[in-house]
């Protein structure tokens, strides 16, 4: 079934709606098995983590068809503002893109991120042109914020990064999806394909997913599974589900049976 409306963010469209990480996989080899398995034409790369601007030596990228998928550099591993501006700085200069998932983790345990900081980084790097997509707690009070800073969308966190828990708090991203006018992309926490679907019939526009994939005993069957996921969740999201009620309805209509 042909998708009713394209993913649009900035002036860049997007084919798929599942967008995937590239840590935490045995290699590159089983990486690039999975990036083809799950259909995706986004993959987030870590910019401190993993080397994309040296094309001098073995390279992700020489793994990846960069004719059919759009590299999205992340800032994962920056503790600070400064650090999450050079490396979305390096991003760019280096060619990979305008395009930057921002991270600025406020905390080592828990992976949550320093909103404030995050914030401060965001106006920063929108000022500057780059396609601000921030990664940020739940909170619908601070997504507004990153979009009046500048971001071009919005990724809030489903549970804790590489949890597993899947949506914790759906009522808050509903939130989020009615009060926001932008992209919100589902950002850390699914663990399986039933997380994604959730995620996708709330109307949430795309999911961004890694160690549910990089640590399922099978990532390329589980690449798969997500792929199939993220389109059944938006068919039904864009079909539009039933009412909830507490007592039965008949299936079948009286109207009209013989007696």
């Amino acid at each position: 079934m042909k998708e009713e409306n394209k993913l649009v963010i900035g002036d860049i469209e997007f084919s798929s709606r599942l967008w995937v990480g590239t840590g935490k996989y045995k290699d590159f080899e089983e990486t690039a098995l999975a990036v083809e398995a799950s259909g995706t034409d986004v993959v987030t790369v870590a910019v401190r983590r993993v080397n994309i601007t040296d094309r001098s030596s073995e390279n992700l990228l020489d793994f990846l068809d960069l004719k059919r998928v759009k590299i999205l550099p992340n800032t994962a591993g920056c503790y600070n503002v400064k650090d999450a501006l050079r490396y979305s700085r390096l991003a760019r200069e280096a060619g990979i893109s305008d395009l930057i998932k921002l991270e600025v983790i406020g905390d080592e345990k828990t992976l949550f991120p320093d909103v404030l900081g995050l914030l401060e980084a965001t106006e920063t790097l929108a000022k500057e042109g780059f396609i601000v997509l921030p990664y940020t707690n739940d909170d619908p009070i601070m997504a507004q914020r990153l979009l009046d800073a500048g971001a071009a969308a919005v990724m809030p966190l489903a549970a804790p990064i590489g949890s597993g828990l899947g949506i914790r708090n759906p009522y808050n991203i509903k939130i989020i999806l009615e009060t926001i006018k932008a992209p919100i992309i589902v950002d850390a926490g699914v663990g399986t394909a039933s997380d994604v679907t959730v995620a996708m019939e709330l109307g949430c526009d795309a999911v961004l997913i890694n160690t549910a994939i990089a640590g399922a005993k099978n990532p390329i069957a589980m690449a798969e599974a997500m792929k199939h996921a993220v389109i059944a969740g938006r068919l039904a999201f864009n079909a539009g589900r039933i009412p909830k009620k507490l007592y039965a309805t008949a299936s079948s209509p009286l109207d009209g049976m013989l007696l």
